[in-house]
């Protein structure tokens, strides 16, 4: 007893450790940009809207502001609240929408499978719903409507996100190089801060292809030095210049200063909203830290440290209303430590630009994952630590972006109007799709849920509408941004979309397969073949195109089906699908690969060799299954029924060694099937499986009654086929792909023949193909012309 209670005191102890380590780690990655805002918010406050007075009450109101800014947003909202609607432990739009996805039919993407749900990263909890949950979830299902505008309000956040990923790295470093302003003439340092603010964005973006574990060793001593560095300036301003600069946390000031402000203080919102900026880095980089580890590097250190630093620099501001003084940071900082603060400064703007940088890398490779996206090169640059993506299109579009804004710009009152915008909109749309997390997910009570968007979505709707009213003083750079990007994302989706729909309606009938034969000319050649399909059912119609003009097919023939599903990760046990179509003798198997929006995709020699030995997993595995040598419990033979005539029922095949005659029992880890179910008809975009998964719990025994003829011809047989399938493996594979073009209906909108003709055409093909997303070389490749008209 003494032993296993010093062993659980132990692992907590441990586990406790881990957590503060984790907690040390987040602030490089987490808090670099929240943590420099107190370089820009009172400089750009008090860019034109307002100014210092004597008195004190404008100051001292856009302290209290920032005060109770940081308290409900990032604290009660993110801290409290937003960070537990994780998926899987991730965070981010897509995590929220991946979420609702799976408590709603509500999802656009194609291919969903009940199957799917019995991955155990599913985490599908069916707690009773109530009356009104249920009446949300039934008007949200009803309504396809519905479900494009919550695509497009995802889409709209997730494009802010990369608005974001542009206008940080701008506005960050460049007010921390206009410290030098202090140190020069006014003439000296217009021809100073941009080149030296270019050549540091250029520095870091060339730097990217090394990974954020290179580049990012130092992060955390670096962001703990400035919190550290901007904690004890507070501190020394309030007690050297004004220790009764406490009284401003009162929301008395608040009403005080709008009332002596008017439009000029509402509009000065616009500059407040500064100091939230990177909150929503808490919640998106959730999957890279712990709940536990954000909250108390947030609760204990970073906010305490920023609300010292802005009463600091309001109690210098306080003492000192003369014109001479500049609003900014650096003139409440003591002239024998400017330097260093400078220098400091610098590092950790370069460290808040990192985190926004690769988060824009991050949330643009879950885009593509889900079909949202062009195809764009993604390099894995860790292969130990999970996510970490560099895009090199995307980097340096970002880096001619972010040089092109600092040169047009050239003030941080530009700047912090366009950065504001993009903020506030990716806080608004976190804000509706939490609220229906709430109801759907949590099956909390509506007014529960209107109560949060109320709270939170008025509070980002005030900033957002100061922010707006700017529009042609820099707001207008991330609205005109986020419309480009929702108008190529869409198209792609919807073309996408359509592509599956075709597809869908115009697949082959299995008969028509085992119908080729010798008797019309068709004959096999040695070796695989790949079909790459979006079709989880049915024969696809780029293959029979491919047997009409070339009559011959490989010996061994899979249906391969890459698809997504609505999770961050889908373990490797898990990632197989493997079914027959047609009979044993046809040599022809189905099998879809699941994917999450997280995951790494293997490269073309690993996927091969990893597919090939699914395939003789499950040869074994159906061999003995149908012999009698693997019992399946719970199994409802009943839903073969539903079962396309001649293809099987999907089977996962996962770390399962059935290499061996077996001779054990499984009785834990209980495996999940589902069947391939075709439709004559589409009603939707998805090709949704209406059966519900079987739950099979595999046994394994050894019947000696079964040890006569029968089972020395299952093992022949059986034999047979695995030397067929591994024969034709050293024969040489074939990926065979589609080649497509996509045209609009004559009768189609100019709008939509604009958008399809020459909108996704021109990007599919400027952005890579399918052989180069899969890797696929160009001497194993053949590709079949089809044109889809949509």
């Amino acid at each position: 007893m003494d032993v296993d209670y010093g062993k659980c005191w132990d692992t907590s102890k441990k586990s406790w450790k881990s957590t503060l380590i984790l907690a040390y780690q987040s602030l490089g990655v987490v808090y670099g940009d929240l943590s420099i805002s107190p370089l820009y918010v009172y400089k750009s406050t008090f860019a034109e809207d307002i100014h210092h007075s004597e008195t004190n009450e404008e100051i001292f109101g856009v302290l209290s502001f920032v005060f109770w800014t940081l308290t409900l947003v990032p604290l009660f909202k993110y801290v409290f609240i937003v960070l537990r609607a994780d998926d899987n432990g991730e965070g981010g739009t897509f995590a929220l929408y991946s979420l609702i996805c799976r408590h709603a039919k509500v999802s656009l993407l194609p291919n969903r499978q009940v199957a799917d749900e019995a991955l155990s990263t599913y985490k599908l909890e069916h707690p009773p719903e109530t009356k009104n949950s249920s009446r949300v979830k039934l008007l949200l299902e009803k309504h396809k409507s519905l479900h494009t505008a919550l695509l497009i309000l995802v889409l709209l956040g997730t494009c802010m996100v990369i608005g974001d990923g542009l206008l940080t790295p701008v506005i960050s470093v460049f007010s921390a190089v206009s410290g030098l302003e202090l140190s020069m003439s006014r003439d000296h340092h217009q021809y100073a801060v941009i080149p030296i603010t270019c050549f540091i964005i250029v520095c870091l973006f060339a730097l990217q292809h090394y990974g954020t574990h290179r580049v990012g060793f130092c992060f955390a001593p670096i962001v703990m030095a400035w919190l550290l560095c901007i904690s004890a300036l507070g501190l020394y301003n309030i007690i050297h210049w004004n220790p009764q600069v406490y009284k401003a946390l009162s929301p008395y000031y608040m009403v005080k200063f709008l009332k002596k402000t008017r439009k000029g203080g509402w509009m000065s919102l616009g500059g407040i909203l500064l100091c939230i900026t990177g909150s929503e880095a808490m919640f998106a980089d959730l999957g890279h830290f712990s709940y536990a580890a954000i909250q108390i590097a947030f609760t204990f250190l970073v906010y305490p440290a920023l609300i010292l630093a802005y009463m600091g620099q309001a109690a210098f501001l306080s003492r000192h209303h003369h014109t001479i003084h500049k609003i900014g940071f650096y003139v409440s900082v003591p002239d024998c430590v400017r330097w260093p603060v400078l220098v400091i400064a610098i590092l950790a703007s370069v460290v808040g630009s990192q985190a926004i940088i690769s988060g824009t890398f991050s949330i643009i490779n879950q885009s593509q994952s889900l079909g949202c996206f062009p195809r764009v090169k993604v390099v894995h640059t860790n292969a130990k630590i999970h996510g970490q993506v560099y895009i090199p299109e995307i980097n340096w579009i970002l880096m001619i972006l972010c040089v092109s804004v600092t040169i047009g710009f050239r003030d941080t009152k530009h700047m912090g109007n366009a950065s504001g915008l993009a903020v506030m909109a990716v806080m608004l749309v976190t804000t509706c799709l939490t609220s229906l997390v709430i109801i759907l997910c949590w099956n909390k009570p509506p007014i529960l849920a209107l109560g949060f968007l109320l709270l939170f979505g008025s509070i980002e709707l005030l900033y957002f509408s100061a922010s707006v009213i700017k529009f042609l003083e820099g707001a207008w750079l991330p609205i005109l941004l986020a419309l480009f990007l929702v108008t190529v994302m869409f198209v792609w989706h919807y073309a996408t979309v359509k592509k599956y729909e075709h597809d869908l309606h115009n697949k082959v009938s299995l008969e028509w397969l085992l119908a080729l034969g010798p008797s019309l000319g068709i004959t096999r050649v040695p070796g695989i073949g790949l079909v790459f399909t979006d079709l989880t059912s049915g024969i696809p119609a780029n293959f029979s195109r491919f047997v009409t003009n070339l009559p011959a097919y490989h010996r061994i023939l899979v249906f391969v089906c890459v698809k997504s599903v609505p999770v961050p990760f889908v373990p490797p046990a898990e990632r197989y699908l493997v079914g027959r179509v047609g009979p044993a003798a046809h040599r022809s198997y189905r099998c879809i690969v699941r994917y999450g929006y997280r995951d790494v995709h293997q490269d073309v020699d690993s996927f091969e060799s990893e597919l090939i030995s699914r395939l003789a997993d499950f040869i074994r595995y159906d061999w003995y299954k149908a012999h009698g040598i693997i019992d399946t419990c719970n199994e409802d033979d009943g839903s073969r029924s539903g079962a396309s005539s001649g293809e099987c029922r999907l089977t996962v095949i996962g770390t399962l060694d059935l290499s061996g005659t077996p001779a054990f029992e499984l009785e834990e880890n209980v495996q999940p099937a589902s069947v391939s179910v075709g439709f004559p008809t589409v009603e939707s975009v998805t090709d949704v499986i209406e059966m519900q998964p079987v739950e099979r719990r595999v046994k394994f025994a050894i019947d000696n009654e079964s040890e006569g003829d029968s089972r020395g011809e299952m093992d022949t047989l059986l034999q047979e086929e695995l030397e067929d399938l591994y024969a034709a493996q050293q024969a040489g594979t074939a990926f065979i792909l589609g080649h497509s073009h996509v045209k609009a209906k004559q009768e189609s909108s100019v709008l939509k023949r604009l958008a399809i003709n020459y909108g996704y055409n021109f990007l599919r093909r400027n952005c890579r193909g399918a052989d180069v997303s899969l890797k696929v070389p160009p001497a194993s490749l053949l590709e079949v012309g089809m044109v889809y008209i949509v």
